[in-house]
């Protein structure tokens, strides 16, 4: 029966130990930070197939941490289980906790703070002006996370939501900001390590490729279970084109058919950049877990925790539960619904 790891090095060992099952091609790239543990850190690479084929599919975990308890779940079984697989003349690579830091401390951001997913905007421009988010800043990450204070942050923050709509009150927190380092959803002030890694890597890895299609794994949006391909493009883009072709439905955060809002730095949308001579489809596949007001608290109780409070201390303990538990659903029925609905995308990107 598939199980979610306990921790990061748990999750890591059993992936390292699938890559030698399998005899798979490894490259390991060490974190310069350390874990929650103490544990060494870093992105594992592991691929099959011909290095030298012209079509790669990419599957990636963790590019936000803690969303890598379930991408890493089902990247050790697909290695496992890769002889159901048919991969014809393709090479899969499995690009394994994208972001370590934050699958180790149970976090959705990286060491900075930084959510990768809004890391990728173009920072030779001006960046997005936020004066929404920034209008209620104080509001999602207090410095001060008693029950009281929790209760009268909450109560302004879902009158705002009743105000605006549920839709907008999303756009206006998570869509990406610039300008509140210890806020959620920040967008760093520069490229980030894993930012950085992931260019000179795909430089050199996809530089041969004539196609490419990214899988990026992510958990904490949509009904339970369910596994969304978001796209993040407009449907009238090619990229959104092939993605269609490729899978049939898949929503577009620009047109607003996604769970998701439109985002600014998302990754995905700047992948075609990673291999200019290559077609690259890239989508996200979003597993629901618990509703969006509870991954909301567990993001500002984790954001207080680590601007105001001792994430080392109690605290910790109580708050990486409470973020695991929103991004991570640890009863057996969950990870099967995704397993199935994982390796039916795939399977759809390898056939086609």
């Amino acid at each position: 029966m598939l199980r979610l790891a306990p921790d990061y090095p748990t999750a890591r060992d059993r992936f390292l130990d699938a890559v030698r099952r399998r005899d798979a091609r490894l490259t390991s790239h060490p974190h310069p930070r350390r874990g929650l543990h103490d544990e060494e850190l870093a992105v594992d690479v592991a691929e099959v197939g011909p290095a030298d084929a012209e079509r790669v599919v990419v599957v990636v975990s963790a590019t936000h941490g803690v969303e890598g308890y379930c991408g890493s779940a089902l990247q050790t079984d697909l290695l496992d289980g890769l002889d159901e697989v048919e991969l014809g003349a393709d090479r899969l690579v499995l690009v394994h906790a994208f972001n370590p830091y934050g699958f180790s401390w149970v976090r959705r951001v990286n060491e900075d703070n930084v959510d990768l997913n809004r890391n990728f905007v173009d920072w030779s421009t001006s960046l997005p002006a936020t004066p929404e988010y920034d209008e209620i800043a104080h509001l999602l990450v207090p410095t001060s996370w008693t029950p009281e204070e929790q209760q009268r942050t909450t109560d302004e923050l879902m009158a705002l939501a009743l105000d605006v709509g549920l839709d907008r009150f999303q756009e206006i927190v998570s869509s990406g900001q610039y300008s509140q380092p210890t806020g959620i959803f920040h967008g760093g002030d520069g490229p980030v390590w894993s930012h950085r890694w992931l260019r000179a890597w795909a430089s050199a890895a996809l530089a041969s490729a004539g196609e490419v299609i990214i899988i990026d794994l992510h958990t904490g949006l949509g009904p339970w279970g369910h596994g969304e391909l978001i796209g993040s493009t407009p449907v009238d883009d090619p990229v959104h084109e092939r993605a269609t072709a490729l899978w049939g439905d898949v929503r577009s955060m620009v047109d607003g058919d996604s769970v998701s809002a439109e985002l600014s730095g998302d990754w995905t949308l700047a992948a075609p950049e990673l291999a200019p001579e290559a077609a690259v489809t890239a989508v996200a596949l979003e597993f629901g877990t618990v509703d969006v007001i509870a991954v909301l608290q567990s993001l500002r109780a984790d954001a207080w925790l680590h601007a105001h409070g001792d994430p080392t201390g109690p605290d910790g303990e109580v708050v990486r539960a409470q973020v695991r538990a929103a991004f991570a659903d640890d009863d057996p029925a969950w990870i099967a619904t995704c397993r199935e609905r994982f390796r039916e995308v795939l399977g759809q990107a390898l056939g086609g």
